[in-house]
């Protein structure tokens, strides 16, 4: 009897050991997370938060000690680079990189070390080279540039010009933005097309487009515009522009309009997908999996600015959320 109460509690000692995170650490330390934003602006500051809390609650879920740091790249390669390799030295358990660029670096620098790298909000992955590597995955939040124009059509049906801003370096916006042009030369609609690579810039192409006198203006997941949306979206919709944006998170800071992924949910996946790399490995798991983009979501302040009657969406998706500007 002696014997099997003391195989027993040697028995729960090591599941003890082995429950750090998921049954992968040797030790009762935590399981180890880097979170790595590209930059600081709303949508990629959900996405981050919207991991931890997931994390948090997944740690209490299975009695397990998950520690992580949230960090940003202020959008620069090379700060980016040196959080990764930072991480990687320090023995974080997995890598969780927001957006392409962010993403890219961290596959870099995990190559020889093979740390698993969990992406988010990559919307192409394929494009950016994130396919067909056995330590990343993750989730993209591809983005309908169809719909959207479908939605300024079903909004003002007299649409003729519709301005591109985007930037060139943004590897989320190319395919995207030539999705768009084909789709609205297939309607016979003419665009323009501005490009920006700072606030500043961003700002001077808005204020083009609105000097041209475009019907609407499409943005695709860019993170430069993200960035700079509350810089322009009064000058856009005192203009009668609406803008129609890759996120919720452009809408929240003024934009008109969006279709696409609930951000909260896709951060939620996230810490989901990487709790289970880190639990079981990479065995079975997919090259990345895609957030459902069905809801859409309208800024009620930025829509009594236009005067514009929205009634349309309600049938286009599966979820209409309306939201008012708020800076964050």
């Amino acid at each position: 009897m002696k014997k099997m109460i003391s195989l027993i509690l040697i028995a729960a000692m090591a599941l003890c050991l082995l429950s750090g995170c998921g049954g992968k650490t040797t030790d009762n330390s935590a399981c180890k997370v880097a979170i790595i934003k590209q930059m600081d602006h709303a949508s990629l500051d959900e996405i981050a938060n919207a991991i931890a809390a997931r994390l948090d609650a997944i740690a209490a879920e299975n009695s397990c000690t998950i520690s992580y740091e949230i960090y940003s790249g202020q959008g620069d390669q090379s700060t980016i680079k040196q959080i990764c390799d930072q991480a990687i030295a320090e023995g974080v358990d997995v890598l969780i990189p927001i957006a392409t660029m962010a993403a890219q670096v961290a596959t870099v620098s995990a190559e020889k070390s093979k740390t698993p790298v969990v992406f988010s909000a990559i919307s192409y992955p394929q494009n950016a080279d994130l396919t067909g590597i056995d330590y990343v995955t993750g989730y993209s939040d591809a983005l309908s540039a169809e719909t959207l124009i479908d939605m300024m059509l079903a909004q003002n049906p007299d649409v003729k010009n519709v301005g591109l801003l985007y930037s060139l370096s943004e590897a989320n916006s190319k395919p995207a933005i030539a999705d768009a042009k084909a789709y609205l030369d297939t309607k016979g609609i003419a665009y323009s097309e501005q490009t920006a690579a700072t606030n500043d810039e961003v700002i001077a192409a808005a204020s083009a487009l609105i000097a041209e006198g475009v019907d609407a203006v499409f943005t695709p997941t860019d993170n430069i515009i993200a960035a700079a949306e509350l810089a322009i979206y009064e000058d856009l919709a005192k203009a009668g522009i609406p803008h129609y944006a890759g996120a919720d998170s452009f809408v929240r800071n003024g934009a008109f309009a969006t279709c696409g992924v609930n951000y909260t949910q896709l951060g939620a996946d996230t810490a989901d997908l990487a709790y289970k790399v880190v639990a079981e490995g990479m065995d079975g798991v997919e090259d990345y999996y895609v957030s459902a983009g069905d809801i859409i979501t309208v800024n009620t302040e930025t829509a009594a600015t236009l005067g514009a009657d929205y009634s349309a969406f309600k049938e286009m998706a599966k979820e209409l959320v309306e939201v008012t500007t708020t800076e964050d």
